[in-house]
């Protein structure tokens, strides 16, 4: 089988290609995902197409259809006829013959390209840029995973609602299907970890179900970080067993006294929580697996800045030893919690993942992780601007990054070598230069000053109501 990495005459590579993400030895942190690892991935999923001279198809190949999907996601502009658009522009300007405007050979491509592959990228790159952050990133030098879930619609397709039904509350032929991930992303360099998929409602698609499967992706020492919808026995005590601690608002549920347990000062005490039943969803085996009482210190936290919707906080942690995790420490640690609600409204809305366009399940989870290993290639970029100046990753501008990184996508991609690196150089300084702002404490109503222009609403399937209109039976 022919590589489906290496570069040739007649075709661009993944190594030329991802140069438009400023991958080069002289920059910092620029290989993380090397020529032999891209190899390999081809390799044992398989990516191997497009290198049959008769292939009608021969212009898309892997690194150029990955190329043209990448495009889609970080530009405005994403529709499949732009995406086409910007590869014949990419084949004029490197030399080679121009390729048809039609959209049908992309389209064909990107079907080729298998899940597990984009999947894979995403999670090694996102992994191996988060080893290579420097210490001074981390909080007391640990890992910190934010944990939170997102929901997307997609196109009103028969095959999308059968796998991804639309709520129930939503008469038929009204509604879009709607697909739930839960998500991993680190609070040192914002990098995604690890998704899990499944539909919006029904048995066990819930975000704790959904972030039970992503527990293999755990490390040792790892510290997780999440609000009350996960802080349960079961979750609190599979993190423990894989080495990890955790850091979440309990649930309304559960009742505190600080009155009881161990003092550790005011608002801050050490309790037992015993063993509940077991759950319908857990085995007998795993069961009796957990630990019949768990150790779990409670923090009260108080909110007295105006405009915060909460006055008070209960934080329940593992970090039990009060010297080394202080009760401001852990106020600190949760207040971090917030950033995984802006890392989510960049994936969303700067990259527009929250409607997505396939018309079919395959295509939608694809399509998810195209999207994914975009936002990874950009915080890629985000940590070489702050190492360059000397700056945390979070203080810099997602939507600024990726508007640089669609600014600079030509130049970086076609300028010879002996002035490439300067371009890039640039291209790192103008992302380091814009700088979210350091507002403590804001607050913000939420309402809108500006007026949409407001349509009525569809209350009969759209078919239904185009046949009235050609009627003359609607109002």
């Amino acid at each position: 089988m022919s590589s489906s990495y290496s570069s040739s005459a007649q075709q661009p590579s993944f190594r030329s290609l991802f140069r438009t993400f400023a991958a080069d030895p002289g920059l910092p942190i620029a290989d993380l995902l090397p020529a032999d690892q891209i190899e390999k991935l081809c390799q044992e999923e398989g990516v191997s197409f497009a290198d049959d001279p008769d292939d009608p198809d021969l212009v898309y190949t892997p690194a150029v259809t990955v190329w043209g999907w990448l495009s889609q996601c970080l530009s405005s502009s994403k529709s499949c006829v732009a995406a086409v658009a910007r590869v014949l522009v990419l084949r004029v300007a490197l030399g080679l013959p121009p390729c048809s405007a039609d959209t049908g050979a992309y389209c064909r491509a990107r079907l080729k390209l298998p899940e597990p592959f984009l999947q894979r990228l995403t999670l090694h790159l996102g992994q191996a840029l988060e080893d290579s952050a420097p210490d001074s990133w981390r909080y007391k030098n640990r890992r910190v995973l934010l944990v939170d879930g997102v929901e997307c619609s997609m196109p009103d397709t028969p095959a999308n609602q059968v796998e991804y039904p639309q709520p129930t509350s939503q008469k038929e032929g009204l509604g879009f299907p709607m697909i739930r991930l839960v998500v991993l992303l680190t609070f040192a360099t914002a990098a995604l970890v690890g998704c899990a998929m499944g539909p919006h409602q029904g048995k066990e698609t819930g975000e704790p179900a959904l972030f039970r499967t992503l527990l293999e992706l755990l490390h040792a020492k790892d510290l997780i970080v999440a609000d009350r919808y996960y802080c349960s026995y079961w979750q609190v005590a599979q993190i423990q067993q894989r080495g990890g601690d955790t850091c979440f608002r309990l649930h309304q549920r559960r009742k505190y006294d600080f009155r009881k347990g161990k003092r550790l000062g005011k608002g801050d005490h050490v309790v037992t929580w015993v063993k509940p039943a077991r759950p319908a969803w857990m085995d007998e085996a795993t069961y009796a697996a957990m630990p019949d009482t768990l150790t779990v210190r409670e923090v009260r936290i108080i909110v007295d800045n105006p405009g915060y919707r909460s006055e008070e906080i209960i934080v329940a942690t593992t970090l039990l030893d009060a010297k080394a995790y202080s009760k401001s420490d852990i106020a600190d640690l949760y207040h971090h919690r917030w950033h995984v609600e802006l890392d989510i409204r960049a994936i969303k809305q700067t990259l527009k993942m929250d409607i997505l366009s396939c018309k079919t399940p395959a295509m939608v989870r694809k399509e998810v992780w195209a999207h994914l290993l975009a936002y990874n290639l950009a915080r890629k970029v985000m940590a070489q601007a702050a190492l360059a100046g000397q700056v945390r990753p979070r203080q810099l501008s997602f939507a600024g990054a990726v508007q640089t990184l669609d600014a600079f996508r030509w130049v970086l991609l076609l300028t010879e070598a002996d002035r490439w690196l300067n371009l890039a150089k640039a291209a790192l300084l103008a992302i380091g230069t814009h700088r979210v702002g350091d507002r403590p404490g804001r607050c913000e109503p939420r309402k809108v000053k500006r007026r949409p222009k407001a349509f009525p609403l569809l209350t009969k399937p759209r078919a239904q109501e185009r046949a009235e209109l050609l009627s003359g039976a609607a109002n």
